[in-house]
């Protein structure tokens, strides 16, 4: 399995960990507690504390941003784009969306959301950046 391929597998396991440790607790407690029915959790209406809420959107957000990296995982499989620089890229985004879902979950206090932004736009750069080393790899062989 090459680098990327394993950094994509981390993104999602941590996506599902993220769901399953945080809000899934939440709402299977107070559910199992009978503090609450399957259908006390609509998606467009806030509920919960501020935590569960941020963890919602922390979720959220990764759920958005797997679906754009497997898709530069996938050209790079696809075109045979291997380097150490695209290595250490994937190892960053991944890096980089456990800083920014952990400081999603630590506080919604303006500091903390420049730092999720910070990593947000390590992602952004890496994704950009990966890109690019795919398109040079597939014009340049």
């Amino acid at each position: 399995m090459s680098i990327p391929v394993a950094a994509l597998l981390a993104f999602a396991m941590w996506t599902i960990a993220l769901l399953t440790f945080t809000i899934g607790i939440v709402r299977w407690g107070l559910i199992f507690t009978g503090k609450a029915e399957l259908k006390s959790f609509p998606g467009d209406q806030p509920h919960g504390s501020p935590f569960y809420r941020r963890a919602t959107r922390a979720h959220a957000n990764c759920v958005e941003n797997l679906p754009v990296f497997g898709a530069i995982v996938f050209a790079a499989e696809s075109s045979s784009a291997h380097s150490s620089t695209l290595d250490a890229l994937a190892v960053a985004v991944v890096a980089a969306r456990v800083c920014q879902t952990s400081a999603h979950l630590i506080s919604g206090s303006n500091a903390v959301i420049g730092v999720r932004f910070f990593f947000l736009a390590v992602q952004l750069v890496a994704f950009f950046w990966m890109s690019v080393l795919i398109v040079n790899h597939t014009f340049t062989t």
